[in-house]
């Protein structure tokens, strides 16, 4: 059900259909089936017994919290590959955020980008290329670090998640699109390694992806990742677009996406968790669309929910989220300070 404070957030939708309509009939109508659509189509949270032990996986010291690596570490060994789910055990992380992609035959694969030109020696949409072709590529590409992991390659999902269960490591499945695709061949992975279950979670900034695979398994602990002001914004704050109207109006999208993703979207997909990019997370006051929660990482637990800081990549944030919030965070190195990955 809905969560105590949220019927603020109801009676808001319902004085602001008053407003544009000055129906009283129209706006108890719009709000009572926003209401009714999300009782029905809701999925509930897994229990949370099961999504604290992929949040927080026994065997952490007493003041640590579970530390993420980004595209299994990608300063510190080729993003994405098994080199760096190595190196990311060896370096001490409890977990890897792996991305999804997908060949011209339909095999599901690590990789970032749409195409292989920054993380290779070759060129092309990851979908044009079958996965015999891809295997010849070098994916240790421009790395700062090519010549000490010489000759990797592209993995497959299936040795991806092979790899992470025999250094124990939590699994960060990053979805960007395709949806069916994806929810079919994670849970093919669900079913061949039913320790999964308990030892990985479902990402993805699109929550048509997150609801998929709660529709293909409901057993699946998932989180939906979010940057406030990513539809006007790139991730390093610079404009999307050169027109100022255009701008404008991704901004006003931008504050509807960021109200659906606080009251709507993570209740509706039964999220465990939400992803957060760092510069939005804090003791301080929060974003407009929560103005009555004082503690963002509080906001969120009094609806079952953990946040997980991405990407935290300096020792003096990292000990912040470690002593200050007490919250995971995912980063792009394990072993020294660096500029963020976007």
């Amino acid at each position: 059900m809905l969560q105590i404070g949220d019927e603020v957030y109801f009676s808001a939708v319902f004085l602001l259909v008053l407003f544009g309509t000055r129906s009283a009939i129209g706006a108890s109508a719009v709000t009572a089936s926003i209401y009714v659509f999300i009782v029905m189509f809701r999925f509930p949270q897994v229990p949370a017994d099961q999504a604290s032990q992929v949040l927080r996986p026994t065997g952490l010291a007493s003041a640590g919290v579970p530390v993420v690596a980004h595209r299994a570490g990608g300063h510190d060994a080729p993003e994405n590959t098994i080199a760096a789910i190595r190196e990311a055990s060896r370096n001490g992380a409890t977990g890897v955020e792996l991305d999804l992609g997908f060949t011209a035959d339909g095999e599901a694969v690590l990789m970032h980008d749409e195409t292989v030109d920054r993380t290779t020696n070759g060129t092309g949409a990851v979908g044009t290329l079958r996965l015999a072709e891809l295997r010849t590529l070098d994916a240790t590409g421009k790395h700062r670090l090519g010549e000490k992991f010489k000759g990797e390659k592209v993995p497959t999902l299936q040795e991806a998640v092979e790899e992470c269960i025999n250094h124990q490591l939590t699994i960060f499945f990053d979805v960007k699109d395709q949806p069916d695709k994806a929810a079919a061949a994670l849970g093919e992975m669900y079913h061949k390694h039913p320790v999964l279950y308990n030892s990985s979670i479902v990402c993805s900034f699109q929550p048509k992806v997150i609801y998929k695979m709660r529709q293909a398994d409901p057993g699946v602990v998932t989180a939906l990742t979010h940057r406030p002001w990513s539809l006007s914004r790139y991730g390093d704050g610079t404009p999307r677009s050169l027109s100022a109207w255009t701008n404008y109006w991704l901004g006003v999208l931008d504050v509807l996406l960021d109200w659906a993703h606080h009251h709507l979207l993570w209740n509706l997909c039964g999220v465990s968790a939400i992803l957060m990019q760092k510069d939005f997370i804090s003791l301080s006051p929060l974003p407009s669309s929560i103005p009555l929660y004082r503690d963002y990482v509080q906001y969120w637990a009094e609806r079952g929910v953990e946040v997980v800081g991405w990407t935290i990549n300096t020792a003096v944030d990292k000990q912040y989220y470690q002593d200050v919030l007490k919250i995971s965070y995912i980063t792009d190195s394990l072993r020294e300070d660096c500029e963020p990955h976007y």
